[in-house]
Order: C-alpha cells, then sequence, then structure tokens
C-alpha cells in the first residue's frame, strides 16, 4: 500500500511538473502582472512609442492625445483638439501620424504640433474613417478605412462603395487601394522587414496576411487565424498580437501562444514602448495598461 501511495505521489509530481513547465510563458517576463497605470478615461486607442519609448495614445470621446513617459512612468495631455484621433504612429521623421475621423483625414503631428494634412479624399470622395495605419520601411503608409457611424457627423452613409485599406505612396502625393473584399478592416501590422502585412477584418473575424511588393502593392492574401482584431502589434520574434477580448497572441504560423486578460469590456490596442521596447502597452476601455515582456517590439 505505502509503494502504491508512494508510486501516485511520483506520478503526481511529475504531472504537475509537466503543466507548470506548459504554462510558463514564452513571452511574458517572470513574475510579470498586468499593472493598471490609469482608468479615467472615456475610451483609449492608438498606442505608438516614439523613438525614446515613451507611449502616446488616444481619448478619442475626449478628443485628447495622452502621453505615457517612460522617465518617471506619469501620464500627462499631450495635445488637445486632436480631430477625433484614433490609431497612431511614427513616421521615420519623428512625426506623429493619426487617422483623425472629424473630417475622415489621414493628418501628421509635427513636434511643434502643427498639424499638416495628409489625405483628405480618395477619387473626390470622403473616406469612411480611417482607423488604423502602419508605416512601411520605405515610408509609405497603409490604413484601414471601415465605416463607425459617429454622432458628430453631418452625414449617414458612406460615399465610398467599399471598406477597403489604401496606401499613400512614400513621396504622399498618391492614395490607391492597397486590399479589398473586407466586411470591416480594423487593425493592421507590418514586419520589419516590409515584406507581409496583416490586416484584421473585425466585421469578418479573420486576419489575413500578404506579401507587400516592391512597388507597394499587395499580393498572396492568405487567412492567418480564424480571429478579428482592434489594433495590432507585432514582436521581434514574429509573434502577432490582436486584440478585442483581451490581447491573444499568435506565432508566425498562426498558432495561438498567449492570452493575456485585462479583465476590462474591451481591448482596443497594443503596443511596444519602454526604454528596452520589452513593455507592453495595453489600451482597454477606460484604463491602460502595461505588462513586462521577454521579448522586444519593433
Amino acid at each position: 500500500m505505502k509503494k502504491t501511495t508512494l508510486s501516485i505521489f511520483v506520478l503526481l509530481f511529475f504531472v504537475l511538473n509537466g503543466f507548470a513547465q506548459q504554462t510558463k510563458s514564452k513571452i511574458i517576463a517572470k513574475g510579470a502582472t498586468l499593472t493598471k497605470l490609469s482608468g479615467e478615461y472615456a475610451f483609449t486607442e492608438g498606442p505608438a512609442a516614439d523613438a525614446k519609448g515613451n507611449v502616446f495614445f488616444t481619448d478619442q470621446p475626449n478628443d485628447k492625445i495622452y502621453k505615457w513617459s517612460v522617465a518617471d512612468n506619469s501620464i500627462s495631455v499631450y495635445m488637445d483638439k486632436t480631430g477625433r484621433s484614433n490609431g497612431l504612429y511614427f513616421d521615420h521623421a519623428g512625426n506623429l501620424l493619426s487617422c483623425a475621423d472629424l473630417e475622415n483625414q489621414l493628418i501628421s503631428i509635427d513636434k511643434n504640433q502643427k498639424i499638416t494634412v495628409l489625405v483628405n479624399d480618395f477619387e473626390g470622395k470622403k473616406f469612411n474613417g480611417p482607423n488604423d495605419l502602419w508605416v512601411a520601411p520605405n515610408g509609405g503608409i497603409y490604413f484601414t478605412d471601415p465605416f463607425y457611424k459617429r454622432p458628430y457627423w453631418k452625414h449617414t452613409e458612406m460615399e465610398l462603395p467599399e471598406k477597403r485599406v489604401y496606401y499613400l505612396s512614400p513621396d504622399k502625393k498618391t492614395v490607391t487601394i492597397a486590399a479589398r473584399e473586407f466586411v470591416a478592416p480594423n487593425g493592421i501590422i507590418g514586419t520589419p522587414d516590409g515584406k507581409t502585412l496583416y490586416v484584421a477584418d473585425i466585421g469578418d473575424k479573420k486576419t489575413f496576411s500578404f506579401k507587400i511588393n516592391t512597388d507597394g502593392t499587395l499580393s498572396d492574401r492568405k487567412l492567418f487565424t480564424q480571429l478579428g482584431s482592434d489594433g495590432m502589434t507585432i514582436d521581434r520574434k514574429g509573434n502577432v498580437y490582436l486584440t478585442g477580448r483581451g490581447v491573444t497572441v499568435f506565432d508566425k504560423n498562426g498558432v495561438q501562444i498567449e492570452q493575456i486578460e485585462t479583465k476590462e469590456p474591451w481591448t482596443a490596442n497594443v503596443t511596444f514602448g519602454g526604454k528596452d521596447r520589452k513593455t507592453l502597452f495595453i489600451t482597454a476601455s477606460k484604463a491602460v495598461y502595461t505588462l513586462k515582456m521577454k521579448v522586444k517590439g519593433v
């Protein structure tokens, strides 16, 4: 009887130890816990990190951009009256690009907070409402254009016939259709080598990958995963981070490797910040969070 009991304990030890090994995260830092920085906003969106690792994010209902400073872990208002900025991204010159849907535009905000309109319409028709964007290594800009009716709009219908992904050429002179046939394209992110673009069709609950050609056009559309996303980011190992019900992480082959819960009604967006780019910055409903990671963002 004693021998049998000992055997059971030995077996249980190896089973539990094996389970513990399996549950160790490949990407989250050891002992790291989700940290809530603040929960005082109406709805947070569009986090983007500058060259120093500071993260800028939007509170769109209140038309503000906030800055999380890595120097002292503080959050302050960076800019008011932002054109109803939603998704943000820094270009190679350090300008903060914004999907500003007050007037359905893509804008650039320089270090003195001077606004320049990059795109205002497509073939004379108002965009549906640029939502999220990514800057390619060549300086070209891909952005999604779904249609979410805003209470501050005078129009109630789309002027364009489809919800698409557009591409603004590196010289900022030409806008072309990059991809179409979506229900509601939303999150977008590309690989640092400029070869692959991921687009989340949140309306169809799917995320697709595309090959980026040398002229900026997209080809080889493939289903990446049967899950849509609001905002997206990517790390240096090629793992793709999708948002919605928390943060769901997939490796480059589309296999889920992590689920990060925020306990908020909706997780809108995510990026990497911090001096070493190992801090995952998450915007979720009325709050913003950070989480220490093993991996670096790009």
